[in-house]
């Protein structure tokens, strides 16, 4: 899997795409050296969009950013694709 990066207002997530789900791998700020917000241990469970959202609303144009980008990549016709007419 491709990790993707997305950032917002001074946040950053670092997030993957699995089966069509978006699983968010690591969220921290950009901003000093704080500790992150979320490091996914990828042994365990790795949360999705769903997730985050839930547990951290205040991010929220962060998560909508993250929605964005994937959806962006994920209809983007494929380069040998014939469209319809």
């Amino acid at each position: 899997m491709r990790e993707r990066r997305t950032e917002v207002d001074g946040w950053v997530a670092i997030w993957e795409i699995d089966h069509w789900h978006i699983r968010i791998m690591l969220v921290r700020s950009l901003v000093g050296s704080a500790r992150p917000l979320l490091k996914a241990d990828v042994s365990g469970a790795v949360p999705d969009l769903a997730d985050m959202r839930e547990r951290y609303p205040n991010l929220a144009r962060l998560w909508d950013a993250v929605r964005h980008e994937y959806w962006a990549e994920v209809i983007t016709p494929q380069e040998h694709s014939e469209g319809t007419i």
